[in-house]
């Protein structure tokens, strides 16, 4: 008696339960089909103004990223600077439909780039902000210049990302997350030196998503993927539309040129040194060699882009004596371009070296000057120290010193 009256009592509070538990669950069920209809109607919205990017660099190496078609008069597609590196030139395909669908196979543009394809040129780089600008001579008709947010995303919103990973067969792959934060960041990254707004979001971004569109529920712009966490799982920053909008109203900078494609411009004989930098035999007047060298990457700060170019000239076990030291002194207030450096290597060991650091978007001719200079600086001093001690050039004027020494 005592065991059907639990039963009977078991019941009933289950029944009670699952009425209590089931318009929770049809709530559930309901907002997650909302959200879906939801996110595949952003989906359709965004897809338009999404492309897909290739460009080489001026070591013939091929890499692709993601962008978003921004400016309809202007034909202007904004990406990351990272995905366009010092190209000039890339090559840009918006999405096709066949039979109705939209083609989602890289082969299938591959295999089409003369149909698909439209080049664009490089016509603006902030490697600050990681953004850049390329310019398309056309574009298809289907295409559409996306939306801009005119204000940021809040934390805890829900956005949409279309991109092209890397690891995929297939292109104008969707995504969904949240905001998690918004903030400046400063930090570094493979690309480069980075300080601009960020959105950080819980989206999977991955190489090749780089550049794609991250917008809200309204399939508005609100910033641009830029890279993931390398130790937080879902993890992902990208560049706020504040930072968008201020680049694209701020005077407009290209890349410079990637070193190998100066040298050649140049027509400067150059080989590949093991150390990744190229290096230059520049032939003296006295008939000896001087070895220069050019750094591969460009360094930069903010906008200014500078291009590296150095000579060693002495390797020694042994602390450069304050002599030596205070004569490099004296002749750095007097050269024009670069100065005097000495390091201690991870061996221990003092090396005495020549660089100059000039405007990287110089013309070819300005770098080829430069490492003439920095040569014949570089090998003069190489053979006076060999030749003299100290005490011997003690009473020689930097200025006389540099002048005979470029005389030659």
């Amino acid at each position: 008696m005592f065991r059907c009256r639990l039963t009977r009592m078991l019941r009933i509070a289950f029944h009670r339960w699952m009425s209590l538990l089931c318009p929770a669950v049809m709530l559930v069920i309901s907002l997650q089909a909302t959200n879906a209809m939801a996110g595949g109607e952003t989906y359709k919205k965004v897809l338009p103004s999404t492309v897909w990017i290739i460009t080489a660099n001026g070591e013939d190496q091929t890499s692709t990223g993601t962008g978003v078609f921004i400016d309809a008069d202007k034909k202007l597609v904004l990406t990351n600077a990272h995905v366009v590196g010092d190209s000039r030139t890339a090559v840009v395909f918006f999405p096709e439909k066949k039979n109705g669908e939209t083609m989602v196979k890289r082969k299938q543009y591959l295999d089409s780039v003369l149909k698909l394809a439209q080049p664009g040129r490089i016509v603006a780089v902030d490697r600050k902000r990681d953004l850049a600008l390329i310019e398309l001579a056309e574009v298809p008709e289907r295409a559409e210049a996306i939306a801009m947010a005119e204000t940021s995303v809040t934390t805890g919103e829900s956005v949409d990302l279309i991109g092209n990973p890397g690891g995929s067969d297939v292109l104008w792959v969707y995504t969904s997350g949240t905001v998690r934060s918004i903030y400046q960041k400063k930090f570094k990254s493979d690309h480069g030196e980075h300080d601009f707004r960020v959105v950080e979001t819980q989206t999977p971004i991955k190489p090749g998503d780089s550049g794609g569109p991250v917008v809200n529920q309204a399939g508005e712009l609100i910033a641009i993927a830029q890279s993931f966490s390398p130790s937080q799982n879902l993890v992902s920053y990208c560049v706020d539309v504040q930072e968008i909008n201020a680049f694209v109203k701020s005077p407009w900078k290209a890349a410079p040129l990637g070193t190998k494609v100066v040298l050649k411009n140049a027509e400067v004989d150059f080989e590949l040194h093991s150390t990744g930098h190229y290096e230059v035999k520049q032939k003296l007047a006295s008939g000896t060699t001087q070895s220069v060298f050019v750094a591969k990457d460009t360094e930069y700060f903010q906008r200014a882009d500078v291009r590296k170019v150095w000579s060693l000239v002495s390797v020694s076990s042994d602390e450069p004596s304050a002599e030596l030291m205070m004569r490099l002194m004296r002749q750095n207030s007097a050269t024009k371009i670069g100065g005097w450096v000495v390091e201690k290597n991870g061996a221990g060991e003092f090396l005495i070296l020549y660089v100059a650091k000039l405007d990287a978007t110089a013309p070819d001719e300005a770098v080829a000057a430069s490492i003439d200079y920095v040569a014949r600086i570089a090998g003069a001093m190489s053979k006076q120290l060999k030749s003299k001690t100290p005490e011997e050039t003690k009473t020689e004027s930097s200025t006389q010193t540099l002048a005979s020494w470029l005389a030659k």
